[in-house]
């Protein structure tokens, strides 16, 4: 890829991001959760290119967008892939940029008569968990690791992930065929870091080493409700300050322990008036570590924390454990591979640790996984001052293209 065309293609990956952060569920701000009207769109508009880029196309049972290079029938499938779906009020490159990646390298590696290997773009219908409370749907699909209650969980109105995947026009019932076949032999995800490292050492790209394990908690705060005016501070049951006194333990708890992180990111609170005691608080709580045995025994410490406030205050408690995700390493051969692909690309290796969630670690525990990170200027991700640097996207498609070299060398 020369110089000159790297530029040109990153300026068009640039471009289509923001175009495809239009389709929205709300007006002025990108907002697009797992099978809402406008994933039509998006499907719409990347089928096209794909299309364009001389792939098959076709939309599995969970909603999840394949695109796949020609190959002979035999041919191993490198699985390049991340997400369509967003968080509310989202920026323009999480997850679609590397989709957007993914079908630009399968078109340059079209232009190859002889490929031996079978370029597989998926943009995953799910992996933030917004609707349903559960992230990865689409690559747990993928992964055979969807079950029957994840599929029966509801959203806010009642819509199981069934019915979405009935009103999306797709078969519930078809959504085990979504399962990888033996001819996906490794995964490669291009994502923005979504974070601060590689901006503070003006590096373009790093190599991902592993990914964080995580847990997601929703814990309620069931007090009374009552007049904000004529219940006296000593007899009131307030789930609110109950709440409130367990959030600054959950912010100390993430503080105290080096290399994780814990967070109350949502709360929903009832009757939620300006003159009304709160009676009921749910809320979110999400502990990340590379560690698994330090972030379980957090979330075991905050926990009884939440029990030990509600007991002194007169709450009842609940929880409800919506995920339990182990840290995942990447492939040790595919990720030293990787660091190749950058070194012969001109540019620095750094090895780092992935914070955030992302579906290659759905993936990693069945096939060879890598991931590689772009640089997110001023560190900002889930905002729509979300960013990239043309230059950045230049050197993920340079990398990327000799990723590919060397695994077609491989398989020839």
């Amino acid at each position: 890829m020369t110089h000159e065309s790297g530029k040109a293609q990153a300026r068009q990956a640039i471009d289509l991001c923001r175009e495809l952060a239009g389709f929205s569920e709300e007006e002025g701000r990108t907002t697009r959760t797992f099978l809402s009207p406008p994933m039509r769109g998006v499907h719409r508009t990347l089928t096209c290119l794909m299309e364009q880029s001389g792939m098959s196309v076709h939309v599995d049972a969970i909603g999840n967008l394949h695109g796949l290079t020609a190959a002979e029938p035999a041919a191993p499938h490198l699985l390049i892939a991340s997400h369509l779906d967003t968080v509310p009020d989202a920026g323009a490159f999480d997850g679609v940029l590397g989709v957007v990646l993914g079908i630009l390298l399968a078109r340059s590696a079209a232009l190859c008569p002889s490929a031996k290997l079978c370029l597989h773009v998926i943009g995953f219908s799910e992996e933030e968990g917004v609707r349903y409370g559960v992230p990865f749907l689409g690559s747990r699909a993928l992964a055979g690791s969807l079950d029957a209650l994840t599929l029966d969980r509801c959203d806010r109105n009642g819509r199981s992930v069934r019915d979405a995947v009935g009103d999306f026009g797709l078969d519930p019932s078809a959504i085990p065929q979504a399962r990888l076949t033996e001819k996906a032999v490794a995964y490669i995800e291009f994502h923005i870091e979504q974070g601060p490292v590689l901006e503070s050492l003006n590096l373009p790209v790093a190599v991902v080493d592993a990914i964080a394990g995580q847990s997601r908690i929703d814990v309620l705060f069931q007090g009374k409700a009552n007049h904000a005016g004529t219940t006296p501070m000593d007899l009131r049951r307030d789930a609110l300050a109950g709440a409130a006194e367990w959030v600054m333990r959950v912010e100390a708890a993430g503080r105290a322990r080096r290399g994780g992180v814990a967070t109350v990111g949502r709360m929903e609170i009832s009757p939620n008036a300006t003159n009304a005691v709160p009676g009921r608080v749910r809320a979110s709580l999400d502990v990340r570590h590379t560690s698994d045995e330090i972030r379980r025994a957090t979330v075991a410490e905050l926990l009884s924390a939440a029990d030990e406030i509600a007991s002194r205050r007169g709450l009842a408690i609940h929880y409800q454990q919506n995920l339990d995700q182990p840290a995942v390493p990447m492939d040790a051969d595919l990720t030293a591979c990787l660091e190749r692909a950058v070194e012969s690309s001109g540019y620095p290796v750094h090895r780092m640790v992935s914070g955030a969630g992302h579906d290659a670690m759905i993936l990693a525990p069945i096939m060879p996984a890598a991931m590689l990170f772009l640089r997110s200027p001023g560190g900002i991700s889930h905002s729509p001052e979300e960013s990239v640097f043309e230059s950045d996207v230049a050197a993920a498609l340079d990398v990327g293209a000799q990723f590919i070299r060397q695994l077609e060398r491989r398989y020839a």
